[in-house]
């Protein structure tokens, strides 16, 4: 039988074991994983997240970027700098939308495949709305050539976040970062005009740039005497911690076989529009579905594609650059221009269809690709590849800041709002939806039909050089 002092003696050398250990796992570089929170939770942490964005997300692609860094990194700490670049750089690499697999992914891993769902909903169902609205009535709300005063405002507040995200990205970046970072910028800035370069080229250009840039990075960090020193995954979370795998639910076969159905159905949906009789959601949903899998670079290179299967079939170039005016002046993904598309050819029906068709294929690709992240960032090897993705996905960034810039900041007024609003993100760390709001009522005060202050346009001669 155990005396008092014995069982004393038993605990007290328990402890000292169990202290010994945690100090040995510390010493190899492990730490004990700490328990999850509810799924429950999380999934409203993703709801109030996300569905603001698709309110506020005006400016394109790379604006809704900007906002995904302010809400996950800066201000709710969902994941640091290297995942969320490293979310970023894959959507860059996949066909499809790449603001919206972004927040596919960064809501996957935190919620998982409905987390997913949710989001994806949550950002796109308000262009989706209006743009179904108007593809329906063949007239849009907005006047593409004249704006409304409680609209012009926005893009420039939006385009100022950008801005933003482009500095604070560059800021994490090394000696050699920041020089693949200024060739790809400088290459997308050329693809994106220059005369003899088609802009559609980009679809191959941006790929083929990711991957020579992770090539770049793998074989160098192989050399005996680096450019960089390539950081390894640490401990924890970023090394040993399988956390967000298990949040992301998808086992590593599974998002094998999606890559499989992906394939499957491009190839099934092609075989069958071609083999059965005409059928108009079949004919929407494969064109739809075709470009979405062949775009590479986000919404502005599906336009050129888009505008050459639609016109004069389903509509007139004039409804189509309608239908366009008003989707860029729409917050969310510029893929809900597809909804659209579709109403006009076929009511809401076919922009149920379209929307769909065209969002399915990047979707599928995010879903069967991030599981294989969440396993392969442990990996030295992984976290070089990712280094070159990533200072070239930055470079892209740095292009839309020059692009969105000549597109969104077109007079006196709207540069007064890009500094007014880029002041208040940078300098006062004022939240992201809030920046576009008094961005949008300062550009409302300064409107033609308000104040009608800062009117006069960029880039319009004024005679000085034929005075000359």
């Amino acid at each position: 039988m155990t005396t008092l002092p014995e069982a004393k003696d038993k605990a007290n050398t328990i402890e000292e074991e169990f202290e010994s250990l945690e100090e040995r796992d510390e010493e190899n570089g492990t730490e004990k994983e700490e328990p999850d929170s509810p799924w429950s939770q999380r999934m409203k942490e993703v709801f109030v997240t996300f569905w603001p964005l698709g309110l506020i997300a005006f400016g394109g692609p790379q604006a809704t970027v900007a906002l995904l860094r302010d809400h996950l990194v800066v201000q709710r700490d969902w994941m640091d700098e290297d995942a969320f670049m490293e979310l970023f750089a894959i959507g860059q690499g996949l066909p499809g939308p790449t603001s919206t697999q972004l927040i596919v992914s960064a809501a996957m891993s935190r919620a998982g495949p409905l987390g997913g769902i949710l989001a994806f909903v949550m950002f796109s169902l308000p262009g989706l709305i209006v743009l179904t609205t108007c593809g329906v009535l063949i007239s849009s709300f907005v006047d593409p050539n004249d704006p409304p005063w409680y609209l012009i405002g926005l893009p420039p507040a939006a385009i100022s976040l950008v801005f933003k995200a482009f500095y604070g990205f560059g800021k994490k970046l090394d000696n050699l970062g920041i020089a693949m970072a200024c060739i790809s910028t400088g290459i997308s800035i050329l693809i994106n005009g220059d005369e003899i370069i088609p802009t559609r080229s980009s679809q191959y250009v941006f790929p083929s740039m990711l991957v020579v840039g992770g090539l770049f990075t793998f074989i160098d960090s192989r050399r005996a005497t680096p450019l960089t020193k390539y950081e390894k995954p640490k401990p924890g979370w970023d090394g040993t911690d399988d956390r967000t795998f298990k949040r992301i639910g998808i086992p590593l076969w599974v998002g094998g076989l999606i890559f499989v159905l992906w394939a499957s159905l491009l190839t099934i949906i092609v075989l069958l529009r071609r083999k059965l009789p005409y059928n108009p959601y079949l004919d929407i949903f494969e064109v739809m579905y075709r470009i979405g899998s062949l775009i590479f670079g986000g919404g502005q290179v599906v336009l050129p594609m888009l505008q050459d299967e639609v016109v004069p079939n389903w509509m007139t170039e004039s409804q189509f650059l309608q239908g366009l005016g008003l989707s860029q002046s729409m917050p969310g993904p510029l893929f809900n221009f597809s909804a659209y598309l579709g109403a006009v050819f076929y009511d809401v029906p076919g922009a149920i269809v379209g929307y769909i068709a065209i969002f399915a294929p990047g979707i599928i690709l995010i879903y069967g690709m991030v599981p294989f992240w969440a396993k392969m960032r442990h990996y030295a090897w992984f976290k070089a590849v990712l280094h070159g993705l990533n200072s070239t996905a930055i470079g892209f960034i740095g292009a839309a800041c020059i692009i969105l810039w000549e597109a969104g900041v077109k007079t006196r007024a709207d540069a007064i709002v890009f500094v007014f609003a880029g002041s208040l993100a940078a300098f006062w760390n004022i939240k992201a939806p809030i920046v576009v709001i008094l961005g949008g009522c300062l550009g409302g005060i300064l409107h033609k039909d308000a104040a009608s202050l800062g009117q006069v346009p960029f880039c319009v001669s004024s005679g000085f050089i034929e005075d000359l």
